[in-house]
This record gives C-alpha cells, structure tokens and sequence, in this order.
C-alpha cells in the first residue's frame, strides 16, 4: 500500500480548515492543509462569529487570544430587533474580530498542533480507493500528488473537491445582491443592525478608528453580477446617495466586495473517505454571523471522529454521524436567513408579514426559538434514548467545585478529548468510565449551581461540547461510551490517563 503523505489532507486554509487542522492536530492526526492563495486574504467578510463559536473557542482555550471580547446583546430576525439575551448565554455575537484575525489565531494554533500549511497549492484532481485518496496537486515547483487516508473539502462555496467528487449542490439562484465597502476618513452614524429605506436597506458596521463597513441594496437596481465581478466604489456612493441622501465620496475605499443571496446545500457531506465542511457544504446570505461559525462547527463535529476512526479506537461507521448531525443544521441555516431575507429587504408588500412576526415576538418563547435558531445555541443532536433535556444539547457553561478548587469545566474540553462528569464521587461512575480512559477524562466534582445539573449523577460530554448521555444512575452509561468513543480497553491495558479534578 503507498505511503501516506499524511492521515488527512485538508483543502482550504480559512477558518473552517484551520480549525479542523487544529481539531485533528491536537488528536494527533498528522495533517496538511492546501490552499490555492499564496498568503492570507487580508479582508474580512465575516466581522464576529457567533455566541455558540464564542463558547467552541473558549472550550479548545482559544478565547484569551482575540483579546478583549465584546458580545452584541441586541440583534434582529429579519430586521425585527430582538434582545438575545433571553437565552443563558446568548448574544448576536461577538463585535470587531474579523475574519483575518480568527484565521490567524487558527493558524498559530493549527501550527502548534503539527499541521502543515501548504500555500500556492491548487488541487487539480481528486480519486479515492478502498485505502485512501490521491490528490493531485498544482504547485510552484510543478505538479505533485499526496496521498492521504482522508480528505475535507473546506475550500469554500466553489468549492474544487465537491466538484471533482461529483456532490450535487442543490439550492436557489440568487436573487438580490448586497454591495459592500470598507471605507475610511468619514464620520458615520452607526447602523449595526442595517435600516429599511425606502428602496433598499443600508447598513454602517464601525471596524475600528475612523473605519466603517458600509452595506447597500438597491432593489430597483439589482444586478446579477459573475462571482469576481466586484462592483466599483462609485457604484456603491451613488446607491448610497440614492437611498440615504448622505454623500460618501470623500470617504477612502480600501476594499469593496459582493455577496448575493444564493442559497445552497451539498446533497452530501461525506462521499467515501471525502468529507465537507463550511462554505463547501452550505452558502447562504450571511445574516446573524452564521456562516463562518457554521463551518467552526462542523469542524469540531467531524474532527474527533475522525481522529477516533483513523486512530482505530472508533468503527468507520461513526463518520456517518457527520452527515446525519450537520446537514439539519445546515439546511435550518439556509431556511432562516432566507426568511430573513424575505423579511427584511422585500418591499411594503411584506408589511403584513412583519406585522404579525412583530406580534408573535411578544411572546417569550418565539423570542427563544430564534435566538437560539440564528446563534446555534439550541442545536439538538440524535445521540440516543433518553428524556433528559440536556441529552444532545450543548454542555451549560458550569462552575465545578473539586477538592483542588473551582474550575469552569469548558476547562476539560482543552485537550480535544471527551469528558465523563462525576457529580456523586461514590466510585460507581469512576469504575464505569474506568475502560475508556485512554480517550476521556473523568472529572470529580459539583457544580457550585446546580441549575439545569441538578439531581444528575454523571454526563458523558463529547469533544465537540455536546451531551452524549445524562443520568442520575449508572446504568447506560458504558453503552454510550462504547456508542460515542468505541470499544473499551482490553482487560490489564493501562490507564494512563489521569482522573482530572478542579
């Protein structure tokens, strides 16, 4: 059998491929990531990322590293505001950390984990056999081939791997197109979550001193544009004039851009040993910070259970769960931000529709079902029988009180490994958990509040932050292990992963 080049090839260096980079580095897969551009893309489409990003980054200890973090209480659905602290946790994400910086951040941390990022590297072909995949690859020093046990397409919505694979991409054309620049030496008024005028909508997002985002849509004027076909800074001014009044040409354009609302889904995630992730798998209008955090969660669902199969503790068929688990979620995405788009930028027809969502949105509950639509704090996995309404949830971000002190248990997820939660201390969940420690810990402690924890004897957790198994008795527990993490170790292997405490 031909010597792998590595165990994963990654295609795209942008957020989602670095942070599966960073996934598989840190389960010691060895990795390598290609992409076409020579350097990093210095704009940012994405500003923020979402409140469930925000809580996937602080559980691989990655948060310090954007430094000061702002979280936006206030959003909209559709342009009818809403306060998104509603839910425990929730917010419409966090403010002024563009793109370029996160790519950056996930760089340093994919590079620490041992992946290799391979720039001016085009992929020209794809096959795969029972043993691997084969890529061909356009190089400055010439044409090459890797081989790898796997491949992920992360390499955007024109994505070269989805096509070579052969994976339909079905979906709507575009209707509308959004004109964006980042202008400087201009005062202002902010408009963070865009304004209705009439004949469009116009936003101002501030991106630092004397630096804004300005957005445009002009319905009578909506062109249908090919993909690097950017309009030009008179063309978005004189939109801008148009709809607001207010003359923006003295402003200095550093960079204008397009998006449109195209919205479309891989028929699969997973062909073979070829998986998809990001904006390969999903595009849709980017509204709410959903389409860069979707792709951080795909991620870090697919990475541990890649990581799992490759290193033989876990069957191939939990990659299946990858499909089954993101493509939802994905397509809820692609439904929201289409209703949104219908909400907020069709014309006066639509004010009946908003009149009835603004009456709906008095309600509480309609207020939660949204927030945690748009943010992604609400996704439910199937991850078996149980009635418990954490089961497949979102671990709560906890205080855990341990006889070393009190730890907040995203601490625990740092190592990119599952978790098994010893809330009683009485050595039954211990000796249950006991045969998968060389790919769990096992943290004793209480939560300082119990909340939604309480009366619970142990929750096993996923790499990935999500609940696997609750319960107030043993019982079920090592069969979710076995689910989720494979089988146990054989009877006398060594333990040699250590009990964790706070």
């Amino acid at each position: 059998m031909p010597e792998f080049d590595a165990d994963v090839i990654v295609v795209g260096a942008g957020p989602t491929g670095l942070m599966l980079a960073g996934e598989l580095g840190l389960a010691g897969v060895r990795t390598v990531v290609l992409d076409r551009l020579a350097e990093p893309m210095k704009q940012s489409r994405a500003l923020g990322f979402s409140a469930r990003t925000i809580e996937e980054f602080d559980q691989r200890g990655l948060l310090p590293r954007f430094g000061e973090l702002q979280t936006i209480p206030f959003g909209h659905f559709g342009g009818l505001p809403i306060d998104y602290r509603v839910v425990e946790g929730g917010s419409y994400g966090a403010r002024g950390k563009p793109q370029s910086m996160t790519e950056g951040i996930l760089a340093g941390w994919a590079a620490e984990q041992g992946a290799k990022v391979l720039r001016s590297h085009e992929v020209t072909g794809v096959s795969q056999d029972a043993d691997g995949v084969t890529v061909d690859v356009a190089t400055p020093e010439g044409a090459k081939r890797l081989r790898a046990r796997y491949l992920a397409g992360c390499d955007g919505g024109r994505s070269a791997v989805r096509k070579m694979v052969g994976i339909e991409f079905p979906g709507t054309d575009p209707v509308i197109e959004l004109w964006f620049a980042d202008v400087a030496g201009i005062a202002l008024r902010p408009r963070f979550s865009g304004e209705r005028v009439p004949g469009g909508y116009v936003m101002v997002l501030p991106m630092g001193p004397e630096v804004n985002r300005v957005v445009v849509y002009e319905r009578s004027a909506a062109k249908r544009r090919d993909a690097d076909d950017v309009p030009s800074f008179k063309e978005i001014t004189d939109a801008w004039q148009r709809l607001t009044g207010e003359d923006i040409t003295a402003a200095k354009p550093l960079w204008t851009s397009f998006t449109t609302d195209s919205s479309r889904q891989a028929a699969e995630y997973r062909r073979g040993r070829v998986f998809l992730a990001g904006d390969a798998a999903h595009v849709h209008l980017p509204i709410g910070a959903q389409g860069m955090s979707a792709g951080i969660g795909d991620a870090m669902n697919l990475g541990w259970k890649l990581a799992a199969v490759i290193k033989g503790t876990a069957s191939a068929d939990l990659l299946d769960t990858y499909h089954t688990e993101r493509h939802p979620v994905g397509a809820r995405i692609l439904a929201n931000t289409l209703a949104q788009r219908i909400l907020y930028l069709s014309g006066d027809e639509m004010d009946p529709m908003r009149a009835v969502m603004a009456e709906l949105l008095a309600y509480e509950d309609v207020q939660k079902l949204l927030v945690g639509m748009v943010t992604g704090l609400d996704i439910r996995y199937d991850v078996g029988e149980g009635d418990h309404p954490l089961l497949g949830r979102r671990l709560p971000d906890v205080e855990l009180i341990g006889k070393s002190g009190t730890a907040n248990v995203f601490t625990f997820l740092h190592s990119g490994r599952g978790i098994v939660l010893d809330l009683t201390g009485n050595g039954k969940v211990r000796a249950a958990a006991e045969p998968w420690t060389d790919r769990i810990d096992i943290v004793t402690a209480t939560p300082r509040s119990a909340g939604a924890l309480e009366g619970v004897d142990a929750v096993l957790v996923r790499p990935d932050g999500y609940i696997a198994w609750i319960g107030t008795a043993v019982a079920g527990l090592a069969a979710a292990l076995e689910r989720w993490f494979g089988q146990p170790q054989s009877q006398g292997a060594s333990t040699s992963a250590a009990a964790a405490r706070p």
